[in-house]
């Protein structure tokens, strides 16, 4: 077995042969210090900080179908009057997207960005794989946080918003 470097500034640790999804994830957010519990055998709910916020990341496995769903919810709830601009923004922020999908829970208006993983017939997770799924869902959430921030609080035009999070997510490297 080959080591995988968690990016956690500790030594690096061996790559376990692969796991059930739910627990592969729940050692990845061991080896990395994130807050993690079990809500059942087939869900993991955790925290991860990100740039912008702390967020809650929910992981499901459904193993009739052989699909992990990662939900990354960065704690931004859409009010009524607002669904309009954000929808709009939705839009236009998940055309920039390849993997995954920002969303709208239509109860209570939390904001969640959304992936599934479909995994092969034994229905195992490899670490380095568990890792790029988790850090892509915390990437895309650091990424447009600034948009959905615009639109809602500062009242940009969803275009407008999504052009003045990408300038300055351009200037942050």
């Amino acid at each position: 077995m080959g080591k995988l470097m968690m990016n956690t500034g500790r030594e690096p640790i061996e790559e376990a042969d692969d796991a059930a999804p739910v627990e592969m994830l729940a050692q990845l957010f061991e080896a990395h210090g994130w807050p993690c519990e079990f809500v059942n055998e087939d869900e993991l709910s955790g925290e991860i900080q990100g740039s912008w916020a702390t967020y809650q990341m929910r992981c499901i496995w459904r193993a009739e179908d052989n699909v992990l769903q990662l939900l990354c919810l960065p704690e931004i709830r859409v009010p009524d009057a607002k669904r309009k601009p954000a929808y709009e923004l939705l839009a236009l922020v998940n055309e920039q997207l390849w993997l995954g999908h920002f969303d709208i829970w239509s109860n209570g208006g939390v904001l969640l960005y959304r992936h599934g993983l479909m995994l092969g017939p034994d229905g195992m997770l490899s670490l380095s794989m568990a890792q790029v799924a988790v850090e892509s869902a915390v990437s895309e959430c650091d990424r447009f946080y600034p948009a959905f921030q615009f639109v809602l609080w500062g009242d940009k035009r969803p275009k407008d918003a999504l052009e003045a999070a990408m300038v300055d997510a351009a200037g942050e490297a």
